[in-house]
């Protein structure tokens, strides 16, 4: 019923025809390093994993800051997830959870920070962010999360020819503390993403999150999602929103993941003045 009742909503708001957003926000949107303060809503549905489905939120706002040449651009990831069946493993971070405890479970997850260090002007038309991040073990229950605390560093790419965007993200974590009882984080995450500008604020994408998980068990190490989906920078009143629904299926998954993923992203926009 859920699903149901945001995808209408989603739906709708592509077709109301509101009016057409500036088309100078389309390079911004498409570029996760850059100076535009924003605040995604991120609904996912994952089907098809042996314990149940699962719906998650993410909430991800973006605050970069200039500072002389360089921008330091924060961004956050705050999840939380409702699971009738349990979780074996996150999207973002497969393995975590177990299905050994079948119960539902809704809550809050491990909040992620990340900050890039970008150049507000870059050379040779490459723009690129480079920066530590780290995960917090704030999981309101331990099958939301991985009862660690997690640190690494994170790198971002990408070039926008006039057509649209092109690039990748990657990103490693290990914990260093965090509760003994539970086992290591060692995760690998790689995001190659395209968006295809269409005209009057339309676009496809695609946005795969890969991931690999060290510290799995033979087989269940990759998840690699393949698919895509469209989206809408547009506006709702006066404030700028980009609106996107994509659908991934998993060709690789461990044992117990689930096989589709379905969701679509509410990102308001708060363009400099």
């Amino acid at each position: 019923m859920l699903q149901k009742l945001l995808r209408g909503l989603l739906s709708a708001a592509l077709l109301s025809g509101a009016a057409s957003a500036d088309s100078n926000l389309a390079g911004a949107v498409q570029n996760p390093i850059s100076s535009l303060v924003s605040v995604p809503l991120k609904f996912t549905f994952d089907n098809g994993a042996a314990n149940g489905d699962a719906g998650f939120l993410n909430i991800q706002p973006v605050v970069p800051v200039t500072v002389g040449d360089w921008n330091l651009v924060n961004r956050f990831i705050m999840p939380i997830a409702n699971a009738p069946g349990g979780i074996p493993g996150l999207p973002t971070n497969p393995g975590i959870g177990s299905a050994a405890h079948p119960g539902g479970v809704f809550g809050l997850g491990d909040l992620n920070y990340t900050l890039f260090l970008s150049p507000v002007k870059p050379s040779g038309g490459v723009i690129w962010g480079v920066g530590p991040s780290i995960t917090f073990p704030t999981a309101t229950d331990a099958r939301l999360g991985s009862g660690k605390w997690s640190a690494g560093a994170s790198a971002v790419a990408l070039v926008q020819p006039g057509w649209g965007t092109y690039g990748g993200l990657v990103r490693h974590l290990w914990s260093f503390a965090g509760d003994s009882s539970r086992r290591d984080v060692s995760q690998t995450l790689i995001e190659p993403f395209i968006n295809y500008n269409l005209g009057d604020g339309w676009y496809v994408i695609s946005d795969s999150v890969v991931t690999y998980d060290w510290m799995a068990t033979a087989g269940n190490n990759w998840t690699v999602p393949v698919g895509g989906g469209f989206g809408k920078i547009t506006k709702w009143g006066n404030q700028p929103v980009n609106l996107r629904t994509e659908a991934y299926y998993n060709v690789v998954r461990p044992t117990n993941g689930p096989e589709w993923t379905i969701g679509f992203t509410v990102q308001f926009l708060f363009p400099k003045s």
